[in-house]
């Protein structure tokens, strides 16, 4: 039974995804700020109103819900993990957001195409982030030593982030899915038109757009080594991991594309992130000594990332003010 609620979930979000493209984006048109804050509203009212149906699922253990020995037993835990879980993810894939920003900017994609690319980049994602949320549930509940050392990933992780350079970020030439594309097949020399593929002569050949969307697919999947086992602090449950992260991917191509004029505006948010990571992962290393619960981590999740985006106003304001008084 639960097979079936996880199995109507997935088809209902592929609706969803397909009414998106079909419907709402079926004239190819450049994504303006206001279009994409809409959106961006309506995937976190969706992931909020998602955590009712959590809170009752567990709460009235539906088709089982909770019942297993290593799910949440409670609705009120349940919807408050979920929760967690979700602002984790959703605040991880602000990273994600300045790389695909810079991967566009290298590749020279115009504002039009790039909705389609994030579309089919989204849905390789939730079919990849299903399979590596199984693995790392198996391997926690076999093995639960593992959690401590996808603490210790998330620890290096958030050292390395702070030791890399914005620029080092997008090297496309060292991708492996883009060295192997360009080795199969022929690349057209500029884009053509939304098309992913196209012809040089006879042969069937891919163009840049396609070679963008492999390299933000494999960039998704580096990202979901840090981001998954960051939510597996939170909890082992696989319902409540996968969905908040799913919710977490949805939103992502909107708040993209709401963020695309603002990125400089947030240049603090990367070292939220980086303590983000690190507080996850010290989390982690504590698990079985010390668990910290549930509320408190997401006190320290939000306190982090407002301080972000607090100190992150605050000087681009001073900036203005810089440049006003300078002129």
């Amino acid at each position: 039974m639960i097979f079936l609620i996880k199995a109507g979930f997935i088809l209902t979000i592929f609706l969803i995804l397909a009414i998106d493209l079909g419907v709402f984006h079926k004239k190819l048109h450049e994504i303006k700020a206001k279009e994409a804050m809409g959106w961006t509203v309506f995937w976190i009212s969706v992931a909020l109103l998602f955590m009712i149906v959590i809170y009752f699922g567990y709460e009235y253990h539906w088709a089982g819900l909770g019942l297993e020995a290593h799910h949440i037993q409670t609705g009120s835990d349940a919807a408050l993990k979920y929760l967690t879980g979700y602002i984790v993810e959703y605040s991880l894939s602000l990273d994600n957001i300045f790389v695909i920003a810079m991967i566009f900017a290298y590749f020279k994609i115009p504002g039009i195409y790039q909705h389609r690319v994030l579309f089919w980049g989204i849905l390789g994602a939730l079919i990849l982030r299903g399979i590596m949320i199984g693995a790392g549930t198996v391997l926690i509940l076999k093995f639960s030593w593992m959690i401590y050392v996808f603490g210790v990933i998330l620890i290096y992780t958030a050292i390395k982030m702070l030791r890399t350079a914005e620029d080092d970020a997008v090297e496309p030439e060292k991708n492996i899915l883009f060295r192997i594309a360009k080795k199969l097949y022929p690349v057209t020399d500029k884009l053509e038109g939304e098309k992913f593929f196209s012809k040089i002569g006879a042969k069937r050949a891919i163009t840049p757009l396609f070679l963008v969307l492999l390299v933000i697919e494999s960039t998704d999947v580096m990202f979901a080594v840090d981001s998954i086992p960051a939510i597996f602090s939170i909890t082992t449950d696989p319902n409540i991991v996968y969905t908040s992260n799913i919710f977490a991917i949805l939103g992502l191509r909107s708040l993209y594309f709401a963020l695309a004029a603002l990125m400089n505006k947030f240049k603090y948010m990367k070292i939220s992130i980086v303590f983000l990571l690190i507080y996850v992962g010290i989390k982690m290393l504590l698990t079985h000594a010390f668990p910290i619960p549930t509320v408190i981590s997401l006190c320290v999740i939000v306190t982090i990332l407002s301080i972000g985006i607090a100190a992150s106003l605050i000087s681009d304001k001073r900036g203005i003010k810089k440049k006003v008084s300078g002129s």
